[in-house]
């Protein structure tokens, strides 16, 4: 057995000439993408190993000349040579397994089999074989384990294959995070992977709808592909950008460069990735209405694809070819290249577009059903399209939970919400009330926060459960869903790496900014239980048919009511949820106190057309002293008769005129009810309060009393927040924890996070409030003068858990919150700015000479940070009440995935935390801008009104009580300290 001399990146000299020489020859005409010339010099010598006198050397030199040749075989798009060439070698390497040779030979067979392995897996995922791809893969993991690769080549290799498998099965957010892992510990030697990640990772992000950080990948995989001198895959790179500008809707761009990388590949004689080419060219030329060229097209990519072998790739031009017969109106042939698109889907697991495929199916008979009269089959019709269309739509919005991190996720989410919202239109096309109610239900049960990340999906067909058998027989799909419990082979939700000295674990350097930029990870949401009699779960149904086809969990083990049950003897309580689907749906029940329910849909252009007044009427965050300028100056807020215009216009977007009849008769029979309302993200700043119900200007805080509430996953608690009654010091703690205008590290009072409430000692009010708390000695800190417990420089991170852990009945918090965009999709990265400096452990990014408090240290704690880590509810345990009046402190509601501030406390104990829908203005913002006197401090009399209601036994009353007040000064004198910009931002948040 030959021995290796040089390294693996050198010319190798193992086999003399001309073979040495020869190999290469060949490599350069691989770089140079000249592959069939690689080939020629392979075959050439292939001829001459064969005249060599048989030996276990010559048939290792033919084993590795065959490796050499399937491997550009395979890029020269000749699958059968690559194939023969893999069994050849495969079959000369299994026969010299058991040869003598040394240590280093052993090394060398071992190198050669892994590339054999390797190229065996990139044949089968080419072509489809994706079952054989992954026992390839798998069987080089094995062998990898007693290979020397200090270099991590092979490691790399075998890294990236696992991405492009799971790329291929649509595993986007599996692929994502092995992609991810592995750029960020491949070591500095392995050049030739690092281009393929960044290009792997350009494409996963374009699928995604991520399209900056796409070309962002690709971008870098070019500048990498450059300094390698690697031309020819840099050509390759063409077809990559095109393919982000179609996703991005550049169609234009998209169809120049997918004609030039056309132009290359036919040229290089890579007629696969020609294929690829040809068949986003025909369904771009679908789009600008060529259907001839179309068709064309499309024809001449399944006539390559089918040649290849590539059933994958042959089966999505057919899918495109469908929609092709569809718009000629060939239905027979539709139905035929879709059914068998999607029985090569089927058959090789990949699910997700097999979801895709019936999407298309339900869209098609939608589409018929706007076009012709269906008669008496249109009802038949709307079931089928219905069973296609839901499950599919289920399965796509569970694919998020694949994702590493809330902005990945909230990007997938905005692709598979197209299909909920066919979903959605089919529901209302059947005028079924009860489906919208499941509907609404299933959207608004909310994300779980995922401590054990489960397996995305089994590897075979769920098995039925006759528990879950339909009440429906209107309902499509099978009737089966999950058995079984999941069994825990990921990381926890935050686990990191970290190394152990002499002790507890920590991290440093860049392993700690890492920890840092951790995200959540999350799971699906709880099953909701309709109706106890009955114990039918929403969407029943269609969940098990969603779970069998799709082979992907879609709710939660864990269970909850639907409605909370309230106090018979308390007020009548009515519960409402919206949901965003295109247009606003609403569902609504009577819980307590009276019976009856109902369904509002609000159209999107007229609830868009509402969001958008609110907004202009708002200071946006991150507009500083401008934004508050605007509010004052010219925004709907800042005069009564503007703010009774937008509250009118709200209320007839968002709010149906059956509800507010209800509310009318029970108030007139029973007393003033309770409004639980759990907004979606898209109205989630809507002041419901304000809402002028008619033309008369009656409000609906005139009417009822409003609550918000968060999503019912809270209601299931983690295993962190199942520790807190554990770990509370005492049951009858009736300490106040009050943190207020704490002084922050690097900013001077007048500065961006300076103070919110003025000097110490200079407001009456907040003197008395302080005062009163001393008095009773349940205010902590301790002080002996109330102006002490002002812009302290002590309470940090650490002191507010430990007087948290000491047991606590009540914290309020009055500061600033910095709120997170909601364009990036991280309600966690909310956070409180208390006296933490720099050095603080935590997950927030330092802020000059602080780090912030984040939503995120709230829920994970340290975890991330060491290996003997707590979570979040064990640090800072949350009293029952919480009060966080700061900007936009309640803003996480706006997010698809809730885990901001709000959510935060409510999951780590707190039964009510009181919160506000946008940024607030301070006193003296009134004062400054709004000309009021120095004497008037409207925040002030807020955090004074906040503070009162939580001290009452009903804080949600109280608190309504004094916005009733402050309505009626705003009503009487329309004087702007008593516009609603403040007090109508603050709602009460309970789960």
């Amino acid at each position: 057995m030959p021995e290796r001399t040089e390294g693996d990146h050198e010319v190798p000299r193992l086999y003399g000439e001309p073979f040495d020489s020869g190999f290469a020859a060949a490599e350069a005409h691989r770089s140079a993408a000249d592959l069939t010339a690689a080939c020629e010099v392979y075959e050439e010598l292939l001829t001459s190993a064969g005249s060599v006198e048989d030996s276990p050397d010559a048939r290792f030199l033919r084993a590795h000349l065959l490796s050499d040749l399937a491997a550009v075989r395979l890029a020269a798009t000749d699958p059968a040579g690559a194939e023969d060439a893999v069994e050849r070698s495969r079959t000369l390497l299994d026969g010299l397994a058991s040869a003598p040779m040394g240590p280093r030979g052993r090394q060398l067979w071992l190198e050669v089999l892994l590339k054999t392995l390797l190229a065996a897996a990139d044949l089968f995922r080419g072509t489809g074989r994706l079952d054989e791809a992954l026992a390839s893969l798998d069987e080089a993991a094995v062998r990898l384990a007693e290979f020397d690769d200090p270099e991590g080549l092979r490691a790399a290799e075998l890294g990236l294959n696992r991405v492009h498998l799971l790329m291929e099965r649509s595993e986007w957010g599996a692929a994502e995070e092995q992609a991810t892992t592995l750029l960020s510990t491949l070591p500095e030697t392995v050049v030739e992977a690092v281009p393929r990640l960044l290009t792997a990772l350009g494409v996963i992000c374009a699928s995604t709808g991520r399209f900056d950080p796409a070309d962002d990948y690709l971008a870098r995989a070019d500048d990498r592909l450059r300094a390698a001198g690697d031309t020819g895959e840099r050509q390759s790179l063409l077809a990559q950008r095109a393919y982000v500008a179609m996703r991005r809707g550049e169609h234009g761009l998209a169809e120049s460069l997918f004609t030039e990388a056309s132009t290359f590949f036919e040229r290089q004689r890579r007629f696969g990735d020609l294929a690829v080419c040809e068949q986003a060219r025909g369904f771009l030329a679908g789009l600008r209405g060529d259907s001839t060229r179309a068709v064309e097209l499309t024809t001449a990519s399944l006539a390559r694809f089918e040649r290849l072998g590539a059933a994958v790739a042959a089966a999505d031009t057919m899918l495109l070819s469908a929609q092709h017969a569809y718009g000629r109106g060939d239905i027979t042939e539709m139905k035929r290249l879709a059914q068998t698109a999607r029985d090569v889907y089927e058959e090789r697991e990949v699910h997700e577009r097999c979801a895709q495929v019936d999407l298309m199916l339900a869209r098609t008979i939608e589409d018929n059903l706007d076009r012709t009269d269906h008669g008496g089959h249109e009802r038949t019709s709307i079931d089928t399209a219905l069973s296609l269309a839901l499950p599919a739509a289920l399965a796509l919005e569970a694919a998020r939970y694949d994702f590493a991190t809330a902005h990945a996720r909230s990007q997938w989410l905005e692709l598979a919400d197209d299909a909920m919202r066919l979903a959605f239109r089919l529901a209302v096309r059947r005028q079924d009330q009860g489906l919208l109610f499941e509907l609404v239900e299933h959207r608004c049960a909310g994300a779980s926060l995922a401590w054990d990340r489960t397996p995305r999906s089994t590897a075979r067909p769920l098995r039925p459960d006759p528990s879950q058998s339909s009440d429906r027989p209107e309902a499509g799909g099978t009737a089966a869903s999950a058995a079984g419990e999941p069994v825990s082979v990921f990381p926890a939700a935050a686990s990191k790496a970290y190394g152990r000295v002499d002790g507890a674990c920590t991290l440093g350097g860049v392993a700690a900014e890492a920890a840092a930029s951790v995200g959540l990870r999350v799971g699906p949401p709880p099953k909701v239980r309709m109706a106890p009699d009955t114990g039918r779960v929403a969407l029943q149904e269609y969940i098990a048919a969603a779970e069998f086809r799709y082979h992907r969990r879609i709710v939660d083990q864990d269970e909850v009511p639907y409605g909370v049950p309230g106090d018979p003897s308390g007020p009548p309580v009515v519960q409402v949820r919206l949901a965003d689907a295109g247009d606003l749906f609403m569902t609504w029940t009577w819980v307590v106190g009276a019976r009856g329910f109902g369904t509002g849909h609000g159209p999107a252009d007229e609830v868009d057309r509402a969001v958008r007044e609110l907004a202009d009427a708002l200071p946006g965050a991150g507009e500083g002293t401008e934004g508050l300028r605007r509010a004052f100056d010219s925004g709907a807020m800042a005069g009564h008769s503007s703010e009774r215009r937008l509250a009118r216009l709200l209320a007839e977007a968002v709010w149906p005129e059956g509800l507010t009849a209800q509310i009318r008769h029970v108030s007139a029979r029973a007393g003033r009810p309770l409004v639980r309302i759990q907004p979606s993200p898209r109205v989630a700043q809507v002041p419901w309060e304000l809402l002028a119900v008619d033309d008369e200007d009656v409000r609906l805080i005139d009417l009822a009393d409003v609550v918000t509430t968060a999503p019912a996953s809270l209601r299931v608690h983690g295993p962190a927040a199942a520790q807190v009654a554990k770990t509370d010091a005492a049951d009858e703690a009736d300490a106040v924890v009050l943190v207020l205008d704490p002084r922050v590290p690097g900013f001077r009072a007048d500065s961006t996070l300076g103070s919110v409430l003025g000097r110490p000692g200079s407001d009456p009010e907040l003197l008395s409030l302080v005062r009163t708390r001393v008095d009773t000695d349940v205010a902590v800190p301790s002080v002996t003068d109330p102006a002490e417990a002002f812009r302290r420089t002590d309470l940090d991170r650490d002191w507010l858990g430990g007087v948290l852990r000491g047991g606590a009945r009540r914290l309020i918090y009055v500061g600033h919150v910095t709120g997170a965009p909601v364009e990036g999709g991280r309600s966690e990265d909310g956070a409180l700015h208390l006296c933490c400096g720099r050095g603080a452990a935590g997950l927030a990014e330092p802020v000059r000479d602080h780090r912030p408090l984040s939503a995120k240290d709230l829920l994970l704690g340290t975890l991330p940070l060491r290996a003997d880590g707590q979570a979040g509810a064990l640090i800072w345990p949350a009293p029952p009440r919480v009060a966080l009046i700061g900007c936009e402190s309640g803003g996480d509601l706006r997010f698809a995935e809730s885990f901001g501030l709000a959510t935060a406390m409510i999951h780590n104990g707190a039964e009510l935390v009181t919160v506000t829908r946008w940024v607030l203005p301070t006193s003296l913002a009134f004062q400054r801008l709004a000309g009021v006197s120095e004497d008037v401090r409207p925040l002030s009399e807020a955090v004074v009104a906040v503070d009162t209601a939580h001290e009452h036994s009903d804080p949600v009353r109280r608190l309504g009580q004094w916005q009733r007040e402050q309505l009626d000064r705003w009503r009487d004198g329309g004087r702007v300290e008593h516009s609603p910009l403040l007090w109508a931002a603050m709602t009460c948040v309970v789960v």
